[in-house]
C-alpha cells in the first residue's frame, strides 16, 4: 500500500507510543490528525518533533469519550485534508492495581469510556470515509491483559476493568473487519509490557520493588520490555503491507503470553528402537 499523501487518525500522539507511531508514519508522507487531551505538559515537545521532520500535521484538543467531539475532530480533518485513510485506534486509560488500589465508580467508568466507547465512536464515525477510496486501514492497540486479566506477575499493573475492556476491543476488532470488508482492514495490535506502557517510563513501574520488576521480566522469553519504535514498526507493517490480513490479532508481547516454562531435555526413554515393535508393529517378514 502506498501511503504517501494519505491522512491518518491518530488519537494519543501526544507522546510515547502515539508520538513515534505519528512520527513513523508521518516521515512515509501521511498526513496527521492528532486530537489530544491529556499530558498538556508534552503537547510543546510534540510539535517540536513533528515540525522538526517537516511532518504535515493538525492537532486539536479534544474528550474523546464524547460522540460529539469525535465527529468534530473527523470533520475538522476532513475538511483540512479532504480525505480519511487510516485510524489507529490507539486510546486507553488503564488505572494500575499498585498505583490507584481497589476500583472506585468513577475510575472504572472512566476505563470503560476511554479504552471501549472512544474507539467505538472513533470506528463508526470515521468507516464512511475509510470505505471511499477501497484501501481503509485500522489498527485496534490492545493489551494482553485481555488474555491474562489480573494474575501472575501483572496483577500489580493490569486491574479489573482495563483487562475486560481489552477483550472487549478484541471482540469489537472481529466485528468491525466484518464491516469494513472489503474496503477496510481492520486489525489488531496486542502489546505487552512496553517502555511507555506498563513499563519502565512509568510511574507505576518506579513503585514495584525489583523483585516484582525482575518476576515480570522472567515470565518474559525475551526478558526485556519493548520500545516505542518496535511497537511502530508493527503498526507500519499492518497498515503498509499486511495487505491480506484482516480480522487477525498480531501479538508483540516477547513472549509474555508463553510464559517461564522452558522445554526439558529429550529423555532417553525406554523403548529400544531397534526393536521389531518400535512404532507399535512388527516389521513385515523378508
Amino acid at each position: 500500500m502506498e501511503l504517501k499523501s494519505k491522512v491518518a487518525l491518530i488519537p494519543g500522539a501526544i507522546r510515547g507510543i502515539g508520538l513515534c507511531i505519528a512520527k513513523f508514519l508521518g516521515m512515509q508522507g501521511v498526513k496527521l490528525i492528532l486530537p489530544y487531551y491529556d499530558w498538556l505538559d508534552d503537547l510543546e515537545n510534540m510539535h517540536k518533533t513533528l515540525d522538526e521532520l517537516d511532518i504535515e500535521y493538525i492537532s486539536l484538543p479534544a474528550d474523546l469519550r464524547y460522540e460529539e467531539q469525535v465527529k468534530d475532530v473527523i470533520d475538522k480533518g476532513i475538511n483540512r485534508f479532504g480525505r480519511l485513510d487510516i485510524l489507529i485506534n490507539n486510546i486507553e486509560r488503564g488505572g494500575w492495581p499498585l498505583v490507584h488500589g481497589p476500583y472506585v465508580p468513577k475510575q472504572w467508568q472512566l476505563e470503560f469510556e476511554t479504552t471501549v466507547n472512544a474507539k467505538w465512536y472513533l470506528f463508526n464515525h470515521a468507516l464512511k470515509y475509510l470505505k471511499q477510496h477501497k484501501e481503509g486501514v485500522v489498527v485496534n492497540i490492545t493489551s494482553i491483559s485481555a488474555e491474562v486479566g489480573r494474575s501472575g506477575p501483572c496483577s500489580l499493573i493490569f486491574n479489573d476493568c482495563y483487562s475486560l475492556s481489552n477483550k472487549g476491543v478484541s471482540v469489537l476488532t472481529k466485528t468491525w473487519a466484518r464491516q469494513g470488508a472489503p474496503e477496510v482492514r481492520v486489525n489488531e495490535l496486542m502489546l505487552g509490557i512496553i517502555e511507555t506502557r506498563h513499563g519502565p517510563k512509568t510511574r507505576g513501574w518506579s513503585l514495584l520493588s525489583e523483585d516484582q520488576k525482575q518476576e515480570l521480566l522472567d515470565h518474559t522469553l525475551l526478558a526485556r520490555t519493548g520500545t516505542v519504535e518496535e511497537v511502530a514498526k508493527a503498526v507500519l507493517f499492518l497498515v503498509k503491507d499486511a495487505t491480506f490480513m484482516t480480522g487477525a490479532t498480531l501479538i508483540m508481547d516477547g513472549g509474555y503470553l508463553l510464559g517461564a516454562d522452558g522445554v526439558l531435555p529429550m529423555p532417553k526413554g525406554v523403548v529400544d528402537p531397534n526393536e521389531p515393535t518400535f512404532g507399535g508393529s512388527k516389521p513385515p517378514n523378508v
